[in-house]
């Protein structure tokens, strides 16, 4: 039983997504709150916090995901801003411990690539990834996250997928209370992530959970913002989330 339940985990994470547990609302664009399996839902709405249109996002020992699909998918990427607002965090939650892998505030990214290139074992999980949700997983999956315990700048490879990595970029209790802005190149992350370079981005998402650790999480999400290459270093443009 405990094999079967990792590997549905596995599926599930991998794909980063399942049944859409409800229906957008009308200003949101295609996003779409999503369950995974087996999973109790993180609780997703839109509202304001300090002034700032925002999702939030309530986890009770739970964890589903807010993602859209982007259409056409962008080609190349360049740099993403993002913001979280974290009011408390999970104290035995770490990114990098498969038994307590929660996180407050996670911003994650999809890319396509060839599967084909892909060990046999990672491509079988992939298959099985899709039977058990209908739709295939990204080739990679990048996630900036904030963590409990792990510096700022540590890059986390999953430890039921390589290709899931993660980019601690918020870290400990410090910065709890108030929005944490953060502008990231993209490209360049996904290159130290994974050591090559980025195929098409698919999928944008955020994520709270706190299944793994038993607890409970409250973040609020500000506007996720793609500048495309020739675009980076001016004004913002592109796809815009997770609000309206």
């Amino acid at each position: 039983m405990k094999t079967a339940l990792l590997i549905l985990c596995t599926a599930a994470l991998l794909a980063a997504c399942a049944t859409p547990v409800a229906p957008p609302p009308p200003s949101a664009e295609g996003w779409q709150a999503l369950a995974l399996p087996g999973k109790k839902a993180t609780a997703y709405r839109w509202t304001e916090k300090d002034g700032r249109r925002a999702l939030e996002a309530t986890a009770e020992r739970s964890a589903s995901i807010w993602r859209k699909r982007l259409q056409p998918q962008l080609d190349k990427v360049g740099e993403v801003s993002f913001s979280w607002w974290a009011q408390t965090l999970i104290p035995n939650a770490n990114v990098a411990d498969i038994d307590h892998e929660d996180a407050v505030a996670r911003v994650i990214f999809g890319f396509a690539g060839d599967v084909d290139r892909l060990p046999l074992k990672t491509r079988m999980k992939f298959e099985l990834a899709q039977a058990l949700t209908g739709e295939q997983p990204p080739y990679a999956t990048l996630m900036y996250v904030w963590d409990s315990q792990l510096p700022v700048g540590t890059v986390v490879i999953n430890p039921r997928s390589d290709r899931i990595r993660k980019i601690v970029v918020d870290s400990g209790p410090a910065q709890l209370h108030r929005w944490r802005d953060h502008r990231r190149n993209l490209a360049a992350d996904f290159r130290l992530a994974f050591g090559e370079e980025p195929g098409p981005l698919t999928s944008m998402a955020v994520m709270t959970d706190s299944d793994n650790n038993r607890a409970s999480a409250r973040t609020w999400y500000g506007a996720v913002e793609l500048v495309p290459p020739a675009l980076s270093g001016g004004a913002a443009a592109g796809a815009r989330a997770p609000g309206p």
